[in-house]
């Protein structure tokens, strides 16, 4: 039987620029150890996404979040790294804007494309507001239809917050 080549995200060089210096050290660890972010996310108990957030300078880690990835990924508790995760994320700056990797070109395409159809349904459901990207979660999910055709589906749940007169 054929072993399946397992994948692994590792950290383009060509954004380390834009991404806080402790990236670099958790990419690196990752990739030694070749952990997939599904096994960080379950030894951690969080998502995936919020994971590689996490590793991309885009979500604070908590207290718990860094002393499980310290502890799984090597990483002395005595390094910068765990405070400056602990730190305010400055987040939204790690890709140029519109963005020129393909795959991240296609979600902000999909939000080009069908952003006002979705505002348009979530306001005749909600009423007049605005969905949570701070009161959220996400999760990506790998289904193989009877063609054997992989589909990508991609969960975006985020709190509605109706808009307050005032």
């Amino acid at each position: 039987m054929a072993e399946q080549q397992q994948n692994l995200a590792s950290l383009d060089s060509s954004i380390m620029d834009r991404l806080p210096s402790y990236s670099s050290t958790l990419f690196e660890a990752k990739t030694q150890k070749q952990l997939t972010f599904e096994t960080i996310a379950k030894h951690l108990g969080r998502s995936e996404v919020a994971v590689a957030a996490i590793f991309y300078g885009q979500a604070r880690a908590s207290p718990e979040d860094v002393a499980g990835l310290t502890h799984l990924l090597g990483i002395s508790t005595e390094s910068n790294v765990a405070s400056q995760m602990m730190g305010f994320p400055d987040r939204g700056r790690a890709g140029p804007m519109p963005p020129v990797e393909p795959l991240i070109y296609r979600l902000y395409e999909i939000v080009q494309n069908y952003g006002y159809a979705f505002k348009a349904v979530m306001n005749e459901k909600f009423g007049d507001g605005i969905m949570s990207a701070i009161c959220f979660n996400s999760k990506v999910e790998k289904e193989v239809d009877e063609t054997g055709a992989a589909w990508v589906v991609i969960t975006l749940k985020g709190k509605w917050l109706p808009f307050t007169r005032f």
